[in-house]
């Protein structure tokens, strides 16, 4: 087998025939990145020292070797690696001397993925002059950005530009999927979280669970149940075990917390600083407070009275008496039916509704019978399309509204198509489907649950979220209306972990 060697430049002979052309800014990019990253790709020779591929890398080489600069993990300037192909015939390299350079043009790009790689180098500082994009390229990709590409720290004057990219802009590159396990999200939560937002208030041992939902713990006792007798134990018996030891009310914390970060997302894209939020779902005290700290009205009505209560103290608690311009913007949750909503909250005009309904009997939240998620998926379809129309009167023409849905199973182990209900309750309603998203999110306990249950029945592991967004009258005059993104950081937001997040984030947000 070929093995690496180290050659001295001097020794090695340019194909003359080489019909590849390399330009002085292209052999300065090329230097640019051995310089960076070091040698991770040898130059290909024949017996003879003869090139048959890397010349521009061997021409960047001596570029280095000629300014008298050094390269990373490059001890010797002189001496470059090579991997001799003594194997090949004569008319083998001269036919590989083309095809190297031919089969690399034949690639693509997935441009999404592109864009989203090349943001998340820029926000992390990275020089973008080391990837071998040109000046107006990047500028398409991200925006518009002053980006040194030059390779030698001295700018290049096409590229000035006082545009900002995708993340300053929008928070984040605003494509169709999200994705909620990414480092920065994970902080952003946290940072949410640490200025004393606590959903699970208000879900107490009255809120229980369908057999399709359960939080890790449960899944503990089962195994250690079934260790015990040998058999698998119904649900029914697990829970009955699960509250003679008292684990009910701490269950809890399994079931699921909305995201304030998708809140915060869709606030600030879909709606104006300033505008009024309707949540016909509002559950937990999540979406009101993330409202209020970016300076929108919220308007929310949830059927618990235990759940109202605990989110209005939750408010008190966080903002009520040092709240300052925060109280302008105190959220308003009403108790009651949401098929009732154009009474409970009578005269309200939104700028957006923006609302995560129950998912059939995924979670059962009561034994109210008005409460949807204890319904036939018939009985609760009926009562959605209703809450939707109502919702949907509420909304300003010409604003968008967005639900955070996913699909669940029936008895049968059978989607129900949740999403699909969704939107064509929206359409009923008059608004149109403008956009998908896909959150991806946490696989919490899906990993214990996912090998016996794709083993047993192919039923794939879910872990993603539908993001639906509709458009009551005219997208455009819808997009005017949100006005320009506002991504300023919530004042008093802070960070568990050593790192800032005003301080990170400073320039995304």
């Amino acid at each position: 087998m070929n093995q690496i060697t180290n050659r001295s430049i001097e020794s090695l002979i340019p194909y003359v025939n080489n019909a590849r052309t390399h330009s002085d800014e292209q052999v300065a990019m090329i230097a640019a990145s051995l310089r960076e990253f070091g040698w991770t790709n040898p130059i290909l020779i024949d017996s003879e020292g003869g090139v048959i591929a890397g010349h521009g890398r061997l021409l960047a080489a001596r570029k280095i070797l000629d300014a008298g600069t050094s390269a990373a993990h490059w001890d010797d300037p002189r001496l470059v690696p090579v991997l001799e192909l003594s194997h090949m015939t004569d008319a083998q390299k001269r036919a590989y001397v083309i095809a190297d350079n031919r089969l690399a043009e034949r690639a693509g790009w997935d441009t999404e993925l592109l864009c989203l790689e090349l943001g998340g180098l820029r926000d992390d500082g990275f020089d973008l002059g080391l990837i071998g994009f040109d000046p107006v390229d990047l500028d398409s990709l991200l925006g518009g950005a002053d980006f040194d590409l030059s390779g030698d720290g001295s700018g290049d004057g096409a590229a000035e530009s006082a545009s900002e990219s995708l993340a300053d802009r929008f928070m984040i590159p605003p494509f169709s999927v999200l994705n909620a396990r990414e480092g920065w999200w994970q902080e952003r939560k946290r940072a949410w979280l640490a200025m004393g937002i606590n959903s699970a208030d208000g879900r107490d041992d009255k809120l229980t669970y369908s057999n399709s939902a359960k939080p890790p713990a449960f899944y503990e006792l089962r195994n250690q149940m079934r260790a015990v007798t040998g058999v698998d134990p119904t649900w029914d018996e697990v829970n009955a075990e699960a509250d003679k030891r008292g684990m009910l009310s701490a269950a809890v914390s399994g079931t699921s917390i909305f995201d304030p970060v998708l809140c915060e997302l869709a606030y600030r894209w879909f709606s104006p600083v300033g505008g009024l939020i309707l949540d016909p779902f509002s559950g937990g005290s999540v979406r009101g407070i993330v409202a209020a700290k970016l300076g929108r009205q919220y308007v929310g009505c949830d059927l618990r009275p235990e759940q109202i209560q605990a989110n209005r103290e939750q408010w008190d608690r966080l903002c009520g008496q040092s709240a300052g311009d925060d109280n302008e913007f105190a959220p308003v949750w009403h108790c009651g039916d949401s098929r009732q909503i154009d009474k409970h909250a009578s005269g309200t005009q939104a700028d957006l509704v923006f609302s995560c309904p129950p998912y059939a009997d995924l979670e059962v939240y009561s034994e109210d019978p008005n409460d949807l998620s204890t319904m036939s998926y018939a009985d609760f379809l009926a009562a959605y399309r209703e809450i939707i129309a109502k919702s949907v009167a509420m909304l300003k023409p010409d604003r968008f509204a967005c639900f955070v849905v996913g699909d669940v199973r029936d008895r049968k182990g059978f989607y129900y198509n949740f999403v699909g209900d969704t939107v064509q309750a929206f359409v009923d309603a008059g608004a149109q489907y403008y956009n998908e998203g896909i959150l991806v999110t946490q696989a919490g306990s899906l990993a214990i649950r996912a090998g016996r249950t794709f083993a047993a029945t192919r039923k794939l592991g879910k872990t993603h979220q539908n993001i639906l967004v509709f458009c009551k009258g005219d997208p455009k005059r819808a997009t005017e209306a949100c006005g320009v993104v506002d991504v300023e950081v919530p004042e008093g937001m802070t960070n568990e972990s050593s790192e800032d997040p005003a301080a990170k984030y400073g320039e995304v947000l």
